[in-house]
């Protein structure tokens, strides 16, 4: 009998996992933010959105599986010091730091409280941070086993996740007529390159590169285990993602341009969508929707932060890293989701160019045996260098992005990728030069193993 039919249901389970590990607060809140403040421009602003929120992240798990190696292990290639700095930034601002308790915070915001409110129960100060217990709580449950994640997420929570999400898209669409608003002012300006930059706060691409080596282990466990097998099968489940992540995108921007209220503020969006379309049913709908989404990214977050950072301190262990980044997110996560936001915005404008840098080079540097060196070292210089002038405009230190922009070519959004792409290509003419592109590629695996991300969980 084939293994053909078993291989396939594997690939779907992984799938399904990667994608509610990508769907998460962000994911939930920016796409009706386009749709509401978009008006007629709202394709360019998709095509960029899905751009940097689907395609880039896509390409970076591609990119791990061929690689056989997490953000630590590419990051090396630049050299030993930023292979320890910038991973860690990444997981920092992915897990406890950030990413983690927003979606703890966003999913108090648009479940626990409106269900509070529809009870006639007053949320009091009390109610944020025990909803913060009860969420973290569950998601160490999740956590603890990593290896059983796959089958726990991928067979039941992503598939009551995409019910859900679909029955609020369907029933808003059918039964709202479009509310007629003109543009925002940044959407009627420069309309693509806004949608890339709500692209970036998504943090996928970052997240991508920690939940790759999570796809590769799931897919290890699930006996794939050649090169070609791993690599066809993580992509596999990359584009199966990514297929869910594109119709989200699109019913939940189409859901933005229905909904009445303040067009940059996705939760009333979202919040004021279920309400008309369903009533009290649909708070309750929505609110089940809005958890299971944070759910299940906080643990995938937490789960890849626990693996690191246990291997990077061994002495801890990973039940009491885990335990430990949890604590630091319900202490973040009481802080409120304005607060954090503004404390990460300017650090992801700074980590994301970095970040798409080294996937390129790394997919450049799969092309043929060996590894690159400079191509490696001048994108991530460059795109560093470029990414630190937008998050500086960020904290309101314009000056450097001012003078930049004289030349006409420079915007704090997009500016960096003409001068990285010239640096990465300078850097790679080198490579060959110097001959560095001989010798055998690494196996998957072999990255993998050197990657403190990549370690076996039980």
């Amino acid at each position: 009998m084939s293994d053909k039919p078993r291989s396939t249901s594997r690939i779907l389970t992984v799938g399904l996992m990667l994608f509610a590990l990508f769907f998460g607060a962000g994911n939930l809140i920016f796409p009706p933010v386009l749709g509401a403040s978009a008006g007629p421009h709202l394709p360019a602003v998709l095509v960029g959105f899905l751009i940097t929120g689907v395609l880039l992240p896509l390409t970076t798990i591609i990119a791990v599986s061929t690689s056989g190696e997490g953000i630590s292990g590419i990051a090396r290639r630049v050299g030993p010091r930023f292979g320890t700095v910038m991973p860690l930034a990444v997981y920092l601002s992915i897990g406890p730091c950030y990413a983690v308790p927003r979606v703890a915070t966003v999913s108090y915001e648009l479940a626990t409280r409106p269900v509070l409110e529809l009870a006639g129960v007053d949320p009091g100060r009390w109610a944020l941070p025990v909803h913060a217990a009860v969420f973290f709580a569950l998601t160490m449950l999740l956590a603890l086993r990593p290896s059983r994640m796959a089958d726990r997420i991928g067979h039941w929570l992503t598939p009551a996740l995409l019910v859900l999400i679909a029955l609020l898209c369907v029933v808003v669409i059918v039964r709202i007529p479009a509310v007629q608003r003109g543009p925002a002012a940044a959407y009627a300006v420069r309309p693509f390159a806004t949608g890339l930059t709500q692209g970036y706060l998504t943090m996928d691409v970052l997240s991508a590169s920690v939940f790759g080596i999570v796809v590769l282990n799931a897919l290890r466990s699930r006996g794939f285990a050649e090169r070609r097998r791993i690599v066809g099968a993580a992509s596999a489940a990359g584009v199966i993602a990514a297929a869910l992540l594109v119709l989200v995108y699109l019913g939940l921007a189409m859901l933005g341009t229905r909904v009445d209220g303040d067009p940059s503020d996705g939760t009333a969006l979202l919040r004021g969508a279920a309400d008309l379309s369903l009533g009290g049913v649909g708070v309750v709908v929505f609110a089940a929707v809005v958890v299971l989404a944070c759910l299940t990214t906080s643990t995938g977050l937490l789960s890849a932060w626990s693996s690191y950072s246990s291997m990077e301190w061994p002495q801890v262990g990973f039940g009491k890293e885990l335990a430990a980044s949890t604590a630091v997110s319900f202490l973040l996560a009481n802080l409120g989701l304005s607060t954090i936001v503004m404390i990460i915005s300017p650090v992801t404008l700074l980590l994301y160019p970095i970040a798409i840098t080294l996937v390129a080079v790394t997919l450049v540097d799969v092309a043929a045996p060996g590894h690159l060196h400079a191509a490696y070292l001048l994108g991530a210089v460059c795109s560093g260098l470029l990414g630190l002038v937008s998050a500086l405009a960020d904290v309101g230190w314009s000056a450097p992005g001012d003078l930049l922009a004289r030349t006409g070519l420079w915007n704090d959004q997009t500016g960096w990728i003409v001068p990285t792409l010239v640096c990465a290509v300078v850097g790679l003419l080198i490579d060959i030069i110097a001959g560095r592109w001989s010798g055998p590629a690494p196996a998957v695996g072999e990255g993998a193993a050197a990657d403190p991300a990549t370690a076996a969980r039980p």
